[in-house]
């Protein structure tokens, strides 16, 4: 069994160590879970709810699976195909629970589909579960990593109440890829979404975002506005910018009390500072990517915004479970990795 520290990392160190767990077969045990954190120590109902769907997607047996638990073990058994329904009883992040259970549902015997209802499509620390369809699976596509999500109903905090549902095919194995250069852009995109608030807000939130990036040499980017219901009332916007080799997003959620233009310039702004770092991979994708690239066939090589913490604590949990040693260029933000070219028997 590999026992893990939790310490450091929060959450990050729970979503790597468990689909890594699911797919090779090796039981794992987590240690001074969150123990860092301030007063909020120990398993919180996001982590729980992450912990209790990679168990039933691979039929582990877990123990230490209580809120509030510092220790778990998980012992994972077959990955199977099957239709899995999962409620988020909190406004938790669809997108965190989803990185839990990528990869596992890549490598199960037949395709997955997530029937995911309650949690939130858009909150703050998290990327949006647009970004995620939109951003994430593109990019992961060229390694041979085929999803499908489809939104059914928005949900922000503090009572969510979200629906998604989401499809992952088998993937046998995944292939590498090197991604140093972007390329220039060749257009920019995004979505604009308010929930239960004035048509005007999302029309705000939008035509800031709009300016901004035009005032940047940016054109005019295509992006929709829909204004939703949702329990909570809510906004978020996330935008992409569609390159020769890559493609760069960012995203921004409403806040109480700021204004939906200075929501709408945030995304924005990002995006631009994205593009012109000459990054090939984005700020969220930059921890998400690794363990793809771990497991693909060959070496890969790509440019990262930024070395993000979380980025860290990912390499830190890959290379402690699988037989890897990642190579990075601080300087250049590069990550290089010989992956094992894992494949599902």
């Amino acid at each position: 069994m590999i026992i893990i520290d939790g310490k450091e990392g929060g959450g990050q160190v729970l979503r790597v160590a468990l689909g890594l767990s699911a797919v090779t077969g090796e039981p794992i045990k987590v240690t001074n879970i969150r123990g860092s954190r301030e007063g909020g120590a120990g398993l919180k109902s996001q982590h729980l709810e992450g912990v209790l769907a990679v168990a039933k997607l691979c039929n582990a047996d877990i123990k230490g699976a209580k809120l509030g638990s510092a220790e778990i073990e998980f012992v994972p058994g077959r990955i199977e195909g099957k239709d899995l329904d999962i409620r988020l009883p909190t406004a938790g992040s669809i997108s965190l629970l989803f990185q839990s259970l990528q990869v596992p549902c890549a490598f199960a015997a037949g395709d997955v589909k997530l029937h995911i209802s309650g949690g939130s499509t858009a909150s703050a620390w998290s990327p949006t579960l647009s970004y995620m369809q939109n951003a994430f699976l593109p990019i992961v596509r060229k390694l041979g990593y085929n999803a499908e999500i489809r939104i059914v109903r928005h949900g922000f905090y503090p009572k969510g109440g979200a629906k998604a549902q989401i499809t992952v095919y088998p993937a046998r194995k995944l292939s590498s890829i090197s991604l140093t250069e972007s390329g220039v852009v060749k257009s920019v995109k995004g979505i604009s979404i308010a929930g239960s608030l004035p048509t005007h807000v999302v029309r705000r939130q939008t035509d800031a975002a709009t300016r901004v990036l035009k005032d940047h040499g940016f054109g005019e980017a295509e992006i929709s506005s829909q204004s939703v219901k949702t329990i909570s009332p809510g906004t978020s916007i996330t935008l992409w910018a569609e390159c020769e080799n890559t493609l760069l997003s960012s995203d921004a959620v409403g806040e109480r009390g700021v204004p939906a233009e200075k929501i709408g310039e945030d995304a924005a702004l990002s995006l631009i500072k994205s593009i012109e770092s000459g990054s090939c991979l984005d700020k969220h994708m930059s921890d998400q990517i690794l363990v793809f690239l771990a497991l693909a066939a060959g070496k890969s090589q790509v440019a990262l915004q930024e070395f993000t913490g979380h980025m860290t604590t990912s390499l830190r949990v890959i290379e402690q479970i699988l037989a890897v040693k990642f190579e990075t260029e601080p300087e250049k933000k590069i990550v290089c990795v010989d992956g094992i070219g894992f494949s599902k028997s």
